[in-house]
């Protein structure tokens, strides 16, 4: 099992090398050129393409991996390859959520096009960072015990 991360945007870098040492996990973070990431593990640098980080970590993982992202389009298509998949504030995306998700990402992207305005998203808190903690190393226990 390794924990692929899609860094470009992902507050959590170093909470995920921080947990992943005591369990002794592989990380392997995806950025493009516009990021620079000084952190203890594998970085992949990528063409600064629309989704050239999308389309690498689909392509780049095998199942049992951790995915953390915080596009479900990603954490669909991983799932899809028997990956688990969470976001930076904990939240494990299924195949129980991930069509509703898809959805209401739909449903925004169409307001947003009408002209109507999104929700205002909150300055991130250390509650956000807890969540993510708690989450993650649930979800590491939980693969560990699945593969």
């Amino acid at each position: 099992m390794k924990v692929l991360v899609d860094a470009d945007a992902c507050p959590v870098k170093e909470i995920i090398v921080e947990i992943c040492k005591d369990y002794n996990i592989e990380v392997i973070m995806f950025v493009d050129t516009s990021h620079l990431i000084n952190l203890d593990c594998t970085i992949i640098t990528l063409d600064k393409g629309s989704d050239s980080v999308d389309i690498a970590i689909a392509n780049y993982c095998s199942k049992g991996d951790i995915i953390v992202t915080q596009d479900y389009g990603v954490a669909s298509m991983v799932l899809g390859a028997h990956c688990y998949a969470i976001n930076q504030n904990g939240l494990i995306y299924s195949k129980d959520n991930i069509d509703r998700l898809m959805f209401e990402r739909f449903l925004a992207q169409k307001s947003r096009r009408a002209g109507l305005k999104g929700v205002k998203h909150r300055k991130r808190a250390k509650e956000n960072d807890d969540a993510f903690k708690d989450s993650f190393i649930y979800l590491i226990n939980m693969a560990r015990q699945t593969n």
